[in-house]
């Protein structure tokens, strides 16, 4: 399927991506440029004017009244919930319609090349490289879990341009279809409505499509990308355009054409660099969602709770507190009374 993107790339942009794509071995990123530029340019100006003053607008009580670093928090929510619905509308529809795709073989899916494919790389590529430029500069803010997530993911998909397992491009982003419940959680306990029946109702379907979509189907997808990249490794140096050369395994589809989805492949070896780069990234981010998903057990869990419990709660904090101020009391008079004691000797 060619890229169904309506504008074509800009003969400028290839002229300045092409030198680093060929230095990098990413023959198809020139290809695909203009939508990474599109989708880096579209989520900045997202996050440094539309968001701020959209959000002014329909929230006039509560968005001029925050912090300058939640107006950040808040303005990269936007962002990020504009990404995630844009691009899982996007990679549902490939998956969709693209017949080639759904073909593949397993040569295919690690070698092949699909022009629909390469649009969803080149969107995803844009908004974790906007993503890796904000997770850096406020650090302090996101932490260095979101900047291991812009990392990783950033380059999983950059990956997809070589091409290496393109087909998997439209598959990992869906882990996104969780993003937009957690985006509105997270603007629920902004405009005064923790604890309330939408957040709650919000809440269920993030922790459900949070746990169906990246620890369910990414673990899933994530054992059929090790077994096709293993399958690759077995049969190094084949030339894919003629697979005959492998005892036993039937010619990928599509091979012969001119301009066909393996027209990128040719006697391919995977580096170890670049087996151990990509699965290292995936596994940094599954570790990830697994970390996250128990982290957003507790808080859904700490917005609902009982007025009872919250008092609990609170007892239990403040005896912590109490007891660990008389510690702190015995810790001083048990230093005061042992000078007190060596100063008597002395005498």
């Amino acid at each position: 399927m060619h890229d169904p993107f309506p504008i074509p790339p800009l003969p400028l942009l290839q002229r300045l991506v092409t030198p680093l794509s060929t230095r990098l071995s990413l023959p198809t990123l020139p290809l695909h440029v203009h939508e990474v530029f599109l989708a880096f340019t579209l989520y900045h100006l997202t996050c440094t004017q539309i968001s701020p003053r959209i959000s002014a607008l329909l929230f006039p009580r509560h968005y001029p009244k925050l912090s300058v670093r939640t107006r950040i928090n808040w303005d990269v929510h936007v962002v990020s919930l504009l990404q995630s619905t844009l691009i899982n509308s996007l990679a549902l529809w490939v998956m969709w319609a693209d017949g080639e795709r759904a073909a593949m073989s397993w040569q295919e899916r690690v070698w092949g090349y699909t022009g629909a494919g390469g649009m969803i790389q080149g969107f995803a590529a844009g908004y974790f490289l906007w993503d890796l430029m904000v997770s850096w500069k406020y650090l302090d803010l996101f932490g260095w879990g979101l900047l291991a997530h812009a990392v990783s993911a950033l380059v999983v998909f950059s990956l997809g341009f070589r091409p290496f397992v393109n087909y998997y491009g439209p598959t990992f982003i869906l882990y996104e279809l969780s993003s937009p419940f957690l985006n509105f959680h997270w603007f629920f306990d902004k405009v005064n409505m923790t604890g309330s029946r939408p957040q709650f109702y919000n809440g269920l379907a993030l922790l459900v499509t949070f746990f169906s979509c990246r620890l369910v189907w990414g673990t899933y997808q994530s054992v059929r990308v090790y077994q096709d990249v293993w399958a690759a490794l077995q049969n190094p140096g084949t030339d894919h355009r003629n697979s005959t050369s492998v005892p036993g395994v039937s010619p990928p589809l599509h091979y012969s054409e001119e301009g066909g989805i393996m027209r990128f492949a040719g006697p391919q070896v995977i580096p170890v660099w670049l087996a151990i780069t990509y699965l290292g990234s995936n596994v940094i981010l599954n570790t990830l969602n697994f970390f996250w998903f128990g982290k957003m057990i507790d808080a859904v869990k700490k917005r609902f709770t009982t007025p009872n419990e919250k008092l609990e709660v609170k007892a239990e904090v403040k005896a912590k507190e109490n007891s660990d101020r008389e510690d702190g009391q015995t810790i001083v008079v048990g230093e005061r009374k042992r000078k007190e004691s060596s100063r008597r000797r002395k005498a």
